[in-house]
């Protein structure tokens, strides 16, 4: 019995002891990285500083004047004129589950490219929301052609066409030249993953019809992950403003998240939830960089540094997974050698460099490395040292081979 007369607990007493001394951890101290694999890349310095700014309120007049400048360096970026083009609270795929959450009616057709990794998470996505989901298949590193997409459109008539503008599995570009205006034509909204090019491949969401779109931070550009960037056109947002049910995820709707980050006609903005602020001084710091490098300039250094990096890895007798017609600058899947352990490789890379590259997913696992070269990290000396890595990996393996 305790003092005061009361049974003592056992499971109390058991607690007490377990939790008795207090783990000694110490300082944390993360390894350096050279990150180059598919995301996320190395944060910019100027991103980490901004992120280590003083707490301000998400509800402060200060923060809510910032998600002004975010939105519209968003807007720039991206090339659209769209109201609504927020930073959703949470990684990439909380923008794409936003996408899908807020434009998904039950029984709506959905129809989405699946030619890598992404957009069978759509169709996943789309599935738990109650869309009747349709594949539209490629082989990994493929692309859909115009008439492909054209034909497919009109046998199944989707309300929701899904396409991966950057696949992050395969290092592929997919061309959304006309196919917003097919779109349209079929009363169908065109969703777009934007993950892997935001800011580093040109996007026109405006000039090319896209409905919706949403992205990641962690990539091109060079900002932790933790916030996604998510636009909507005036078509997407009639169609959720007129859906007669609520979205089915209360994180992420936004109906909601719009009256707190847009508000309407200069009136008071409501509460939904606790905003990353961290974040969000990351985020706008990594879109003043592309905004102060421009656009234009900004596409022609991940272009100009990719080019670079394929011919140097032609020299040691590597061969890129895409056809030089579609792929990406931003990111690049090399083909592993016959013979060649491509783990044991990016082992040996972290280890003796300090340097990520990735291994291939799904249908290309085992069979290509995926290096990211974005942001902060797209650069000729970054490209340089990739190829240097490599070359010392394929020497250990006995498996280089130099072309003269």
């Amino acid at each position: 019995m305790a003092a005061n007369g009361k049974a003592e607990s056992p499971m109390y007493d058991y607690a007490c002891d377990a939790v008795a001394e207090a783990p000694q951890k110490g300082v944390l101290n993360p390894p350096p990285r050279l990150l180059c694999g598919p995301g996320p890349g190395n944060a910019h310095p100027r991103v980490l500083s901004a992120m280590s700014l003083p707490e301000i309120g998400h509800l402060d007049p200060a923060f809510l004047s910032m998600m002004e400048d975010i939105k519209e360096m968003l807007r720039y970026v991206w090339q659209t004129n769209n109201a609504f083009t927020v930073p959703v609270s949470g990684t990439g795929s909380a923008a794409m589950e936003a996408c899908v959450a807020n434009l998904v009616e039950k029984g709506d057709k959905m129809l989405v490219g699946c030619n890598g990794y992404f957009g069978p998470r759509l169709i996943d996505m789309g599935d738990r929301y109650g869309a009747e989901c349709i594949e539209m298949k490629k082989p990994w590193g493929e692309v859909f052609s115009y008439d492909e997409i054209k034909a497919a459109l009109e046998e199944h008539k989707p309300k929701i066409l899904g396409m991966v503008h950057a696949e992050t599995s395969t290092g592929a570009c997919q061309p959304l030249e006309g196919i917003g205006e097919l779109c349209h034509e079929h009363d169908c909204l065109l969703i777009a993953d934007c993950v892997t090019s935001i800011s580093g491949v040109p996007c026109h969401l405006d000039k090319w019809g896209v409905d919706a779109a949403y992205a990641g931070t962690q990539k091109c550009l060079s900002c932790p992950p933790g916030v996604s960037p998510l636009t909507f056109s005036q078509r997407a947002m009639d169609k959720l403003m007129a859906r007669p049910d609520k979205v089915k995820n209360w994180y992420l709707d936004m109906k909601m998240v719009a009256s707190y980050l847009v508000g309407s006609g200069g009136g008071a903005r409501s509460y939904h939830h606790t905003a990353p602020i961290s974040m969000c001084y990351g985020i706008r710091e990594a879109l003043s960089i592309c905004c102060e490098e421009g656009l234009e300039a900004r596409w022609k250094r991940h272009r100009e540094v990719a080019e670079f990096f394929w011919v140097e890895l032609e020299k040691i007798g590597l061969e890129c997974h895409v056809s030089k017609d579609y792929r990406l600058p931003s990111l690049t899947t090399v083909k592993v050698p016959e013979g060649v352990d491509s783990k044991k490789l990016t082992k040996l890379l972290l280890e003796k460099y300090q340097m990520e590259i990735g291994n291939g997913l799904g249908d290309l696992a085992g069979k290509v490395w995926r290096i990211g070269l974005m942001g902060y990290n797209s650069r000729f000396d970054v490209a340089m040292t990739v190829v240097a890595a490599l070359k010392d990996g394929l020497e250990q393996q006995g498996k280089l081979k130099m072309k003269v």
